[in-house]
């Protein structure tokens, strides 16, 4: 590694610094015009393109970008609505600004700027490095050495360039402006074009966690729930498909394949299929009470089993119908796990007298833990979000009215969607997806640095 290298991996800012001291006059003119010092040195396409970024992107601020990134302070300060015309003598309709889309507009336009900041510095580099070589002696490449040499040693940038370009435009920029929505009163009271919606800071926050309004009252219920929910859905899943596979893997059990393909039969059909029809048989008046009244178990259907219509039995016939859903899953996950685990410490286990629950522990599961670690965290924080389960076997019911907006089996992530498609309750619903991902990084970050996995690794192997 050069030189150079070094001090730029060490300290980028030094860098900058040591390059417009040490840089000649053509580098430092690249600090204003960009492509300067490639333009004059000969590389003449590397130069104008970033010539041609510069003054593209001085003509796109001048005339849109500035006063996209200034209406982020207001969001907006013109009305929608009905204004006098002197010239034609009567009201005609005045069009307003449109909060969402400045919003839009100006998280688009400081994307961009970041964006232009980091080809700014990449001008930088090349600049210098041009006048290193020139310094040397050595030719400098021109743009087709330029394309071949991102076709070999930088394959790996030109592979991933169209994939975080839309991982920017599509995730990236989308997830920013949500968040900034959570810090606004964009709701039904403050609908576009019509009325403005504006900053309000924190206020979200405060009201949804600390406040005594109703909706600080759903969201502790709902955020215990949803945890409950995350951690039963996990361990029953995980435990049982364990056990699942346990035991079409014993030696004496025959037809594996057969019992392993009837389980995977249950993933090949869509999810929501299977949640629908279960809803309409778990129905207060559906097949099982029916078929439960015509048994003489209960008087009638009337006056059956509430399993979605009572909280408690909801609550738990979501968990209970959700073993359906995931337990083939982890069953199949740990198959080839188990088949890994070396047939010698079971042998020595029971050489020394350890009986089946004691290996099970003491081998299989850590075994188990040790690898499928990353898995359950990323199928607890899976669950936290798992919409389809509670949306199409619930709906979120039973309702109730001591909650905002929500039922007593709804998730956060349930609640935000009704909050954002039934009530237009856009900030208090962008304020409940922050607190999500907050208590999602949290768990993760802590829980992974607390598995086996990352604490030994390199034992299993």
């Amino acid at each position: 590694m050069s030189k150079e290298k070094k001090k730029k991996g060490s300290n980028p800012l030094a860098f900058y610094g040591e390059t417009f001291v040490k840089g000649d006059l053509l580098t430092k003119l690249s600090f204003i015009i960009m492509g300067l010092s490639n333009l004059l040195r000969g590389q003449i396409v590397k130069g104008l393109i970033y010539l041609s970024m510069e003054f593209g992107f001085i003509f796109y601020m001048g005339v849109f970008g500035a006063s996209a990134v200034a209406s982020l302070r207001t969001l907006g300060t013109k009305k929608q609505g009905m204004a006098f015309d002197a010239t034609l003598g009567y009201d005609v309709m005045q069009k307003g600004d449109n909060s969402m889309l400045l919003l839009l507009y100006g998280v688009l336009s400081v994307i961009i700027i970041i964006l232009f900041i980091i080809m700014w510095c990449k001008n930088i580099h090349a600049a210098y490095e041009s006048q290193l070589l020139k310094e040397k002696g050595e030719r400098l490449p021109n743009f087709i050495d330029d394309i071949k040499e991102h076709f070999d040693a930088k394959l790996h940038k030109t592979m991933l360039f169209f994939p975080m370009l839309g991982i920017l435009i599509f995730t990236i920029a989308p997830i920013i402006f949500m968040i900034l929505m959570a810090f606004t009163n964009f709701d039904k009271d403050h609908q576009v074009p019509g009325n403005l919606f504006t900053w309000v800071g924190f206020e979200n926050f405060r009201t949804m966690l600390f406040s005594g309004e109703t909706i600080a009252k759903t969201f502790w219920p709902v955020l215990g729930w949803t945890i409950i929910w995350a951690i039963f859905a996990t361990a029953l899943n995980y435990i049982f498909g364990m056990l699942l596979a346990m035991l079409i893997n014993r030696k004496g059990v025959r037809c594996k394949g057969l019992f392993r393909t009837i389980f995977v039969i249950s993933i090949a059909v869509p999810s929501f299929v299977s949640l629908l029809i279960v809803r309409n048989m778990l129905n207060d008046d559906g097949p099982i009470n029916v078929l439960l009244a015509n048994l003489h178990i209960i008087k009638d259907a009337q006056h059956g089993i509430h399993f979605l219509s009572e909280p408690l039995l909801a609550r738990i016939t979501v968990i209970v119908v959700n073993l359906w859903v995931g337990i083939p899953y982890t069953m199949l996950i740990t198959t080839g796990i188990l088949m890994n685990i070396p047939e010698d410490l079971y042998e020595s286990a029971k050489i020394d007298g350890a009986r089946p629950a004691t290996m099970y522990f003491k081998i299989t599961l850590p075994y188990m833990l040790f690898v499928t670690g990353p898995y359950l965290i990323t199928q607890f924080i899976g669950n936290i979000n798992n919409f389809n389960v509670i949306y199409f076997l619930t709906n979120g019911n039973p309702a109730t009215l001591d909650y905002y907006q929500a039922g007593k089996t709804d998730l956060l992530v349930t609640w935000l969607y009704k909050l954002t498609v039934n009530w237009k309750d856009y900030s208090y619903a962008s304020t409940i997806g922050v607190l999500v991902f907050i208590v999602s990084a949290i768990f993760a970050l802590i829980s992974y640095n607390f598995t086996s996995a990352n604490r030994n690794e390199g034992d299993f192997s």
